[in-house]
């Protein structure tokens, strides 16, 4: 079995470094077209890429998955046809391919320049969401690079209607289709033997939870872009509009409570809290939202009929995706910036506040990928970046960090021009 699973893996990556030569010679006007038929493809197919999502959802009802699963990995005929048009958008987007980052004549007589150029070959891992296999083919495709796509066993029926339309768009611009390949076994040795296709695969990207991510780091002879977990802090300082700041606070939470960038805790000062706190209550549990508090935030939910827990160092350290809140008072701005230091993945973090002093020194103070001001976390996202659908969101520091656009799946070459210029 494990000479299968190599020599399987072993023609993936030959296969997708041949592919990615053919692309790295495309020019910007190639790679449009291509996305083009993609999106005409897809949308040519949708009745049986929902039929096959349908499927998916079916299997994953009977397999007991909850409802924030199902919820993830549901493609309808409206998300579907949002999927297809993103496509436009990178389509519009900018190609940072070729393009020079800096150029300099040298006193030893060469002309130095850096160039943009695609990685090569791309290797992704995801869960759940169907729509990543569009969103990282498109994107990897628009810089040139060739993709292999491991999904969840829950989206398998999806992601090879989706993956089909997909290379089928590929040959007939007289591509290969092994541009973008699908790894369609669910068996967990493939993850693992593809961690070590170093010689194919020149960055691993895992889309998944804590495990899938420390399994990367782990295991993998390959450099790893860290991310996609998001314990998200919103602190609602003492100086702020409290009913303006309970409308952000419940975008964050509620608006799409499954994703990495829902917020997970509400931090609030514990001069405003009497007064923010019973409102946020009252709003929140119509929503549908339930509560972990610390003691004094819970005393404020008296009289009222909200589910609510006592908050412990578990639940401020979940990521919740679901309609659950952490709510807690704290001293002031210091405070709050040690609880986002312990607790935080480093995702998405923000203040509340009109007090423009205290914005700037928690914007200096707080270290995660985007921080905002009076703003909802909802906002760390390729697309509202204007980053066109993203790869990932990474929370590591070296080579991308936040939604990875276009650029992140580039690197640059070293070019230098001489007149036979030999070195003295």
């Amino acid at each position: 079995m494990f000479e299968h699973h190599q020599a399987y893996l072993q023609a993936l990556g030959q296969q997708a470094k041949q592919a990615s030569y053919a692309l790295a010679n495309l020019s910007g006007e190639q790679k449009q077209q291509l996305l083009s038929a993609i999106a005409a493809t897809l949308t040519a197919h949708s009745d049986t890429i929902l039929a096959a999502n349908r499927q998916d959802v079916v299997n994953a009802r009977a397999s007991g998955l909850s409802d924030a699963m199902i919820d993830r990995l549901l493609l309808d005929k409206a998300r579907l046809n949002n999927v297809i048009a993103d496509i436009d958008n990178v389509i519009r987007l900018a190609d940072p391919v070729g393009t020079e980052l800096e150029s300099q004549l040298l006193d030893n007589g060469l002309r130095l320049s850096r160039r943009r150029v695609p990685l090569g070959v791309v290797g992704v891992i995801y869960e759940a969401r169907p729509n990543v296999t569009v969103d990282i083919a498109v994107l990897a495709l628009k810089t040139g690079n060739a993709v292999i796509l491991r999904g969840g066993k829950e989206t398998l029926q999806s992601n090879v209607a989706l993956s089909d339309a997909i290379r089928e768009a590929i040959t007939a611009q007289g591509l290969p289709a092994d541009a973008v390949q699908l790894i369609q076994s669910a068996d967990r040795a493939l993850v693992t033997g593809l961690l070590k296709l170093d010689r194919y695969i020149d960055m691993i990207v895992p889309r998944g939870g804590q495990h899938l991510q420390r399994l990367c780091a782990e295991q993998a002879t390959i450099p790893v872009i860290l991310g996609g977990i998001g314990i998200c802090h919103l602190y609602a300082d003492k100086e702020v509009d409290i009913d303006k700041a309970i409308a952000v606070i419940a975008n964050a939470k509620v608006q799409r409570p499954t994703v990495c960038n829902a917020l997970d805790t509400a931090l609030v000062h514990r001069d405003i809290a009497a007064q923010l706190l019973p409102k946020l209550y009252r709003q929140l549990a119509d929503l549908g939202v339930s509560f972990y508090a610390c003691p004094q935030a819970k005393a404020l939910a008296d009289g009222f009929a909200v589910d609510i827990h006592d908050a412990t160092e578990e639940s401020y350290a979940q990521e919740w995706l679901a309609l659950t809140l952490g709510i807690k008072v704290v001293d002031d701005i210091d405070a709050a910036i040690a609880h986002i230091r312990q607790y935080s993945s480093g995702h998405s973090e923000g203040i509340l506040t009109d007090n423009i002093h205290a914005a700037a020194y928690f914007v200096n103070q707080v270290d995660a990928s985007a921080v905002y001001v009076n703003a909802s976390t909802r906002f760390t996202d390729g697309g509202q970046f204007g980053l066109g659908a993203e790869v990932a969101v990474s929370t590591q520091k070296l080579h991308a960090r936040g939604p990875m656009g276009l650029e992140a799946l580039t690197t640059y070459k070293w070019i230098g021009v001489g007149e036979y210029t030999a070195r003295r």
